[in-house]
């Protein structure tokens, strides 16, 4: 049986907040400035179009802080002008921290923009968020997660669009994949999520997968578990240096991404 072949796209435009922006993923590229799965994803594109005979061209809208009013109302209108045929959208995750976030209403807001963006033409590729059950204080939100989820297959069923399972990515379990904050991804995480992204993208599954492909998948080698009270000293240190910049951003009214823009707000073809 002949495998089916890849989906090609010409032209990707990504918008969210920090996790599209690719926070705690160095560029080596462009010192100073972060890479993250989906600058990854469109490398990975960038290859099929190679092969295809032409080349991808690449905007990433996305910044840090940014909740999802936020990225539909100051980049969505944007991306949406650049025409993409593949649009990624992943937010809500900043607003999932608040306890007294309304899940329905972000998710509604959610399911409009998708049917907009599909309705221009456009692939949506969306994120369910991960599973926070390993994870100190935000593992609370694990409800909200899980409520936000379901709406977000229900929305990629009626708009027929597609989801990178992150909840799934049990390898996302290990500690080593994280940034020190505890709420980014480290460079091998978004390598990971970019893999998984591209098999999505493309059409990819079961059988179709080659090994490289599922890489996302693959455990890190096996390494001794901290005692309970390293783990203790771990977690303190942790809510010094990361929890309580957060809380005191959010009781002085800040957030991370004042006062920054768009990475790469027109679309290109990737630096290779």
């Amino acid at each position: 049986m002949t495998a089916a072949p890849l989906r090609t796209y010409r032209r990707y435009v990504a918008v969210g907040d920090s996790f599209t922006e690719g926070i705690d993923d160095p560029d080596p590229r462009a010192p100073g400035r972060h890479r993250g799965w989906a600058d990854r994803l469109a490398d990975l594109l960038d290859d099929d179009a190679r092969a295809a005979g032409s080349r991808l061209e690449y905007a990433n809208l996305a910044v840090r802080g940014k909740r999802m009013a936020g990225v539909l109302a100051e980049q969505l209108p944007r991306a949406l002008e650049l025409a993409p045929d593949l649009l990624s959208i992943s937010a809500g995750g900043n607003d999932i921290l608040r306890p007294n976030v309304d899940v329905d209403a972000l998710a509604a807001s959610l399911d409009e923009a998708v049917g907009a963006a599909r309705g221009a033409g456009a692939q949506v590729l969306m994120a369910s968020g991960f599973d926070p059950a390993g994870l100190p204080v935000v593992r609370m939100t694990r409800g909200r997660v899980a409520t936000f989820n379901l709406h977000v297959w229900s929305i990629a069923q009626r708009w027929d669009a597609l989801v990178l399972d992150l909840w799934s990515m049990r390898a996302l379990y290990d500690a080593r994949l994280w940034a020190p904050d505890r709420i980014h991804l480290a460079p091998e995480g978004h390598e990971r999520v970019a893999l998984l992204a591209a098999a999505t993208v493309r059409g990819l599954h079961g059988g179709d997968l080659g090994a490289a492909e599922r890489q996302w998948a693959q455990p890190l080698p096996p390494q001794p578990s901290p005692g309970r009270l390293a783990r203790a000293g771990q977690d303190a240190a942790w809510a010094r240096a990361h929890l309580a910049p957060w809380v005191r951003r959010r009781l002085e009214g800040r957030s991370s991404g004042d006062g920054v823009t768009a990475k790469r707000p027109e679309p290109l073809p990737p630096v290779r």
